[in-house]
């Protein structure tokens, strides 16, 4: 075991030169006793709008729900179809889910890990009606096709941006293409509340509008309900510490784009994939990406020396046993599979030290003979 240890996320450390400001924040909500929504949350939307150059945002308890208020503005119904990649966190799915439409998986791009825009049009019928887009581990999904594809047989767009907060394509922020796009804040993420929250990016005032109802239970005035809603809300402590962090995310994505450019640089030649960039796409690396085929032996090797690594996914979606009733099997979504049995992800974030960096190379080199 190494005297240098490396985890796959230091939370610790990038919160504490922000400590005593989040302190304060929470203690203004506690002294003002507005613990939901308010004041905090309001100005939390205003600055994060304008971040993802959005006209729209609106707060809410998680990127679950943040998910599930997409799909139901944009008239998602029992019986419809919505595509959504296989290969992604559950949430993606559930959004269809939980409006007993059916998720129908296609397959992911093997170089971006996001969608194929084939396998989009391929997977349309006359029961589809809205894709979603992920943008897998920070990257940027092929936008500009899946919006044509969109525009073309009528469907809505939702963009799924959960791990991509800040992620461009040819100069755009996501969040600007899709109908909606949502966010999490989960304290693992790019942004990181402390605890649950979400948010859903818009540049529809309709849209914005609808949202704002359906996540306070349907209402705009209390104890009056326009529509059956949901208990949604962001809570206030979350606003005041999102807007403590938010000025620092273009930091912290300069940092892991550099972290990822050293990896990118010091493992070339080993016989292991590395993360790409597509053309246009600026990807804020909330995960970096190794895929190789004895990948257990690898994260056993890193364990010894004390690093941590994460795989996500072990199991693409289409053959999880909660879909099973759809009838998908081992070998219908190829390239989602060998992801899921293939990816290991090396340990990334804002406030890891060069030497705990050279540490992960040294010993990944070392596991090679190298």
């Amino acid at each position: 075991m190494s005297d240098i240890s490396v985890p796959p996320l230091d939370l610790k450390s990038l919160l504490a030169p922000h400590r005593e400001k989040i302190a304060a924040e929470i203690n203004e909500v506690i002294d003002s006793c507005y613990f939901v929504l308010g004041p905090k949350v309001e100005a939390f939307e205003a600055a994060f709008s304008a971040y993802c150059e959005a006209a729209h945002c609106v707060g809410v308890n998680s990127g679950t729900s943040a998910l599930h208020l997409a799909t139901r503005v944009l008239g998602v119904e029992p019986g419809d179809e919505v595509i959504v990649p296989a290969y992604t966190f559950a949430s993606t799915a559930w959004c269809a889910s939980y409006e007993k439409a059916t998720p129908v998986f296609v397959d992911i791009d093997p170089a971006t890990f996001c969608l194929d825009p084939k396998a989009v049009e391929a997977a349309i019928t006359p029961k589809t009606k809205a894709v979603v887009a992920v943008h897998l581990y920070g990257h940027p999904a092929a936008m500009d096709e899946l919006r044509a594809i969109c525009d073309k047989h009528g469907l809505g767009l939702i963009e799924d941006a959960a791990q991509a907060h800040g992620a461009r394509l040819n100069g755009t922020r996501v969040g600007n293409v899709g109908d909606l796009t949502c966010f999490s804040f989960y304290p693992t993420k790019n942004l990181p509340a402390c605890g649950e929250g979400g948010a859903v990016v818009t540049n529809s005032a309709e849209l914005d509008n609808r949202l704002r109802g359906l996540r306070n239970h349907g209402s705009f005035e209390r104890y009056y309900h326009n529509e059956v809603g949901f208990n949604y809300r962001m809570e206030a402590i979350q606003g005041a510490v999102l807007n403590i962090l938010l000025p620092h995310i273009e930091a912290w994505t300069h940092a892991r784009r550099a972290q990822a450019k050293r990896y990118t640089e010091a493992l070339a030649g080993l016989p292991v994939e590395l993360p790409q960039e597509a053309p246009g796409a600026e990807s804020v690396y909330h995960l970096y990406t190794l895929r190789m085929p004895k990948r257990d032996e690898l994260i056993a090797y890193l364990r010894e020396k004390g690093i941590g690594t994460s795989n996500h996914y072990p199991r693409a979606l289409h053959l999880q046993p909660c879909y099973a009733d759809l009838g998908y099997k081992e070998g219908s979504l190829p390239e989602s599979e060998r992801a899921a049995r293939e990816v290991i992800n090396l340990p990334i974030f804002p406030s890891m030290s060069e030497e705990q960096q050279a540490h992960v190379i040294t010993s990944i080199r070392s596991f090679f003979g190298s």
